[in-house]
């Protein structure tokens, strides 16, 4: 993303400025840094691109804004860490698509550390916050940093048990949204004693929208994750298959079959996970897993024109669907370069008329 050396101050204002942007999620915000170089110059020709995609006028966050959020944060003794700099995560940054900025509070160093994520129900048994404070005191006295949401129940417990020796709280609102109200004194000593971290502008509530966002970071940041007690349709199970997706392990702590919050993680281990009873079952596969992947070098723009022609444009918006389709499959069916393909597509999501999806996925 940054080829050596530290960001410039004007360009790392400049990604903040661009993540809030309306209509440039993460996709979007990565294909504007491969295509443009930087966030400085995507800004400049955002408009053209809007136009050209066939869109019209464009919700771009004012310098403003900008600075009253970064004031914001420093206020609050927040860190801004956006994508490309130094202090980014190495394996949220391997993540598709990463996410573009994050907002921290405490020790940020933590987040560099080796990091897992226990996760699981929010009405959770007493013995399954027991095993979760367990496991995640073990899992700190080994050397990982615990991962979780600040949630009621196993959240909460995996956090207190790591405590002393490292946790990272991922929310889904603002670095000083405490939610729920209840968990105030754990997040309080998180902050000073471990790390909080979001991706939502400073004094954001967080909203239903937001926590697959956070549970993509919290997966995001870990080797593996962790479910102790999680029924079948829940924000656990969700944080697991995003960890599958993303090439980490899955381990689930098994349970009671008449337990409803049992189904979820036997569930998991009928398709797969990893069997956990205790951390040496977490640190025995991890000393045969794999290096996780440094961030995609690959730039879908290699040969793409100045600017692309509208009727291919057109010819390229004709062919897209609800249903996900492959980049290069579109440009097969075109006889189209995918650099010029890949353009044209960010036109369209830039214009609203596309959506771009990770791995190089698109649908109308």
């Amino acid at each position: 993303m940054t080829a050596g050396g530290p960001l410039p101050e004007t360009e790392r204002f400049a990604r903040l400025r661009l993540a809030r942007t309306d209509r440039v999620g993460p996709v979007t915000f990565k294909q504007l840094l491969d295509r443009y170089g930087g966030a400085e110059r995507a800004l400049e020709v955002l408009p053209d691109l809007i136009r050209r995609g066939g869109g019209h006028g464009h919700d771009l966050p004012t310098e403003a804004e900008i600075e009253a959020e970064i004031e914001a944060g420093a206020r609050l003794g927040a860190q801004l860490i956006v994508l490309g700099d130094a202090a980014y995560p190495g394996t949220l940054a391997a993540v598709d698509p990463p996410p573009p900025i994050l907002w921290t509070l405490g020790d940020a160093d933590l987040l560099g550390r080796p990091c897992i994520a226990v996760v699981g129900a929010r009405i959770a048994s007493a013995g399954g916050q027991r095993i979760a404070r367990g496991l995640a005191q073990q899992l700190g006295e080994a050397g990982h940093v615990v991962v979780s949401g600040l949630a009621r129940g196993i959240d909460g417990a995996a956090h207190a048990g790591a405590l002393p020796t490292g946790t990272a709280a991922v929310l889904g609102g603002g670095v000083d949204d405490v939610y729920p109200p209840d968990n105030a004194d754990l997040y309080a000593r998180i902050a000073e004693e471990g790390c909080i971290v979001s991706e939502s502008r400073i004094g954001a509530r967080a909203q239903a929208r937001d926590f697959p966002r956070r549970n993509r970071i919290i997966s995001g940041l870990s080797r593996g994750v962790i479910v102790v007690e999680a029924e079948l349709r829940s924000g656990s199970l969700i944080t697991a298959r995003l960890a599958a997706e993303q090439g980490r392990d899955v381990f689930a702590v098994p349970g009671s079959p008449l337990d409803p919050r049992s189904r979820g993680p036997n569930e998991l281990l009928r398709l797969g996970a990893i069997l956990c009873e205790g951390v040496e079952d977490v640190e025995r596969a991890f000393s045969t897993l794999r290096t996780l992947g440094e961030p995609a070098g690959d730039n879908p723009f290699e040969g793409a024109p100045d600017e692309v022609e509208a009727a291919v444009i057109e010819r390229v918006a004709a062919l897209l669907s609800p249903t996900p389709t492959p980049r290069d499959e579109l440009a097969r069916a075109l006889g189209a370069p995918v650099g010029a393909v890949a353009a044209a597509l960010l036109e369209l999501s830039l214009a609203g008329r596309a959506t771009l999806l990770p791995g190089g996925l698109v649908s109308s």
